[in-house]
């Protein structure tokens, strides 16, 4: 049986007291699980990774790790909706931010590493370029790199990908599924993008209009490796077409 990583034991987020933002959202995360959570604008996608980051306190419920977990700015890696990369820093500069604070003989050992994802990432080229330099699919790698510095065991992806043409948008994917299957670390995916999470993912969780609770969860069994190709199969368009059914409202939630 998979360990669970992190679970979330009914969740509850308020603003303000009285606005309602995500109501008893209960959800076990195993060890290497890829996870995705979809839903409408305004759900509370990612008010949830705030909460786990612990941007923002919880209402009601809790969240917690595997007993051999390290702190939760140690175990877990966050990618942004935007890479948020300093301008004056070259593309190696910005994948050590995380190392900044770190000993002398750690950022050392963090420069190899940093170089190796870079390399990974296919931006071998481009280590000492700065980020007015990169097109958009560029900086947003840098902050994968980024995430990936410390080696966390959780990753957690704030729709990383919404703000890059479809190209673009679909080179990343394959990035992230080749980075996955390579190492396997859990990774709790933000997205609008149906077919993206089911491309993606091990289950996709479905959220209801805010306040967002749990509207199903669907098992996605498609085999791996997966590749583009994979899209143009009937199994895929049966999983995106149930999605679709859940968010529209069309289908019984099932328990």
């Amino acid at each position: 049986m998979t360990t669970t990583v992190m679970r979330f034991d009914h969740v509850v987020k308020k603003y303000g007291g009285s606005t309602l933002a995500i109501d008893d959202f209960d959800l076990e995360i195993g060890d290497g699980e890829f996870v995705s959570i979809v839903g409408p604008s305004g759900c509370g996608k990612s008010t949830l990774l705030k909460l786990v980051m612990g941007l923002e306190p919880l209402s009601g419920g809790a969240i917690s790790y595997s007993a051999d977990a390290r702190s939760v700015s140690a175990m877990t890696g966050m990618v942004f909706q935007q890479p948020l990369l300093l301008p004056w820093h070259t593309v190696l500069d910005n994948v050590l931010v995380p190392s900044s604070l770190q000993s002398r003989a750690q950022r050392k050992a963090d420069q190899g590493w940093a170089r190796e994802l870079i390399e990974m990432l296919g931006l071998e080229e481009f280590a000492a370029s700065h980020p007015y330099q990169l097109s958009g699919g560029m900086q947003q790698r840098v902050g994968i790199a980024r995430a990936l510095l410390h080696d966390p065991r959780i990753l957690l992806m704030d729709e990383p990908f919404g703000a890059l043409d479809a190209m673009t948008r679909d080179q990343l994917t394959m990035d992230l599924l080749r980075i996955w299957e390579t190492d396997r670390k859990t990774v709790l995916f933000i997205t609008h993008s149906i077919s993206e999470a089911v491309l993606l993912s091990d289950r996709v969780v479905v959220l209801t209009p805010r306040p967002g609770r749990i509207a199903d969860t669907i098992d996605i069994d498609l085999p791996r490796p997966r590749t583009l190709a994979t899209i143009n199969t009937p199994e895929f368009g049966e999983h995106a077409r149930r999605i679709r059914q859940v968010l529209d409202g069309t289908e019984a939630v099932t328990s």
